[in-house]
């Protein structure tokens, strides 16, 4: 991977010889990356730029008005906070009154008043522990039907990615994942197993990711115009 700037532009660019033609991305962060076939000439890629350049700004403004608008999450009582796509509100409670931190009971998330000073740390930590639970049921549920077999699952940080595939065939996801609707966080489960045939997003994958789940443009749609909506943990 090398990085190649263009005017006020910057970006990654991830060669593969599997590649057939140039696409650019911009990522949830803003970060920009072209996909190019092997060994293509710099000045290709420059001429790409170029018509691409109105659909970039485009994008990247769109990203900023978005992370520009997302409130900041107080932990007052009636706040909602997300959990599998659905809003449960938080109520604060006595230390007395509850033996966790933090926990969802009768509907709601209860904290404790105590626990306040680290409340985004013990969302954190719930998220985490329900979305491994989740998401490894998925994994195996998704990964037996598409005839793979993934390493292990693990749920941590992936700072502005849904998922990846790491060496070895091990697949992570973002703890984030789990404040997704349940027809989206599928979403990224069978798109991280597609590539344990597929490492690239080539045509082929696409092809597989299709005939693994028929509808993944609209859940991807969805997921690419809502999914910033949960970042403001």
């Amino acid at each position: 991977m090398t990085r190649l700037t263009i005017e006020d532009l910057s970006f990654e660019v991830r060669e593969s010889s599997r590649r057939k033609t140039l696409a650019v991305t911009v990522e949830r962060d803003g970060e920009l990356v072209i996909a190019a076939p092997t060994g293509t000439d710099t000045e290709l890629v420059r001429e790409f730029v170029g018509e691409k350049r109105l659909w970039i700004y485009q994008k990247l403004a769109q990203k900023a008005e978005k992370r520009r608008c997302l409130p900041q999450k107080e932990y007052v009582n009636g706040e909602g906070f997300l959990y599998l796509g659905r809003s449960y509100r938080l109520r604060r409670v006595p230390p007395a009154a509850s033996s966790a931190p933090l926990k969802l009971a009768a509907g709601r998330f209860l904290l404790r008043e105590d626990a306040l000073p680290d409340a985004r740390e013990h969302f954190i930590h719930w998220y985490t522990s329900r979305a491994q639970d989740w998401l490894t049921r998925k994994v195996e549920e998704h990964a037996q039907r598409m005839g793979v077999s993934p390493a292990g699952v693990k749920v941590q940080d992936l700072g502005y990615r849904w998922g990846s595939c790491g060496k070895g065939n091990r697949v992570y996801f973002h703890w984030k994942t789990i404040l997704l609707p349940r027809h989206i966080a599928e979403y990224v489960v069978v798109h991280e197993l597609v590539h344990l045939y597929e490492p690239h997003h080539t045509p082929a994958f696409w092809r597989r990711l299709e005939r693994a789940m028929p509808d993944y443009e609209q859940r991807k749609s969805w997921l690419a115009r809502h999914g910033i909506e949960v970042e403001g943990i």
